[in-house]
């Protein structure tokens, strides 16, 4: 059962660690740590990307910081209480770990599996420019009756395809994480530079 879960949420990223390790959390008794990997786009911009390791799959208290490292696993989502309001944190959850020389061009460096169920209306909109999004907001089931919930935003004809879905309707996708910076209003006269995290879908399928 439980491998079957996994199959529903699968990550690889391949980039370069650009931070300390920093204390998560811990469950029984192992502990959990965070740390940003920078991915490349075709475009030449990144993304960077938050990623969670136990503290068994590697030394934490060493500095790896410009360090190239594939990762498998799976996009988490918590909840984390703030400003009187739930904020969905988003993470890869490390399962496998290796160090590499470099960053192979040849490989695909970035890429997400979602199989999962819509929990609300999608947001469909056009830019300015005239360009279609469709906003996605994807349940996923983790062993245990837990779930996680993973932004994705859709693009162009998978826009418009996407923007009929109903909620709770069963969905599969295919795309890389993404992150970007956004401002967020604290208070009347103060902002706080924040980045989010979601799924840029490359291709989906709705399964009746």
């Amino acid at each position: 059962m439980a491998d079957k879960i996994i199959e529903n949420n699968q990550v690889a990223i391949m980039g370069k660690i650009a931070s300390q390790f920093t204390f998560s959390h811990q469950v029984f008794g192992e502990g959990f740590y965070l740390t940003d990997v920078v991915v490349k786009r075709l475009s030449e911009s990144e993304d960077r990307i938050p990623v969670m390791v136990s503290e068994r799959l590697v030394d934490v208290t060493q500095d790896y910081e410009g360090e190239y490292i594939q990762v498998f696993g799976q996009f988490r989502s918590y909840n984390r209480h703030e400003e009187k309001k739930n904020r969905l944190v988003l993470s890869v959850f490390a399962r496998e770990i290796s160090f590499v020389d470099e960053v192979d061009e040849s490989m695909k460096s970035n890429q997400i599996f979602l199989d999962g169920y819509i929990c609300k209306p999608p947001v469909y909109r056009k830019t300015p420019l005239g360009r279609e999004i469709a906003d996605l907001l994807i349940a996923v089931n983790r062993p245990y009756g837990k779930s996680d919930y993973i932004p994705c935003i859709c693009w162009g004809r998978n826009a418009r395809y996407a923007s009929a879905f109903q909620v709770g309707g069963h969905v599969l996708i295919w795309g890389r994480i993404q992150s970007r910076e956004y401002m967020k209003k604290i208070s009347e006269n103060e902002t706080e530079k924040r980045t989010a995290y979601e799924v840029s879908v490359s291709k989906l399928e709705y399964i009746d």
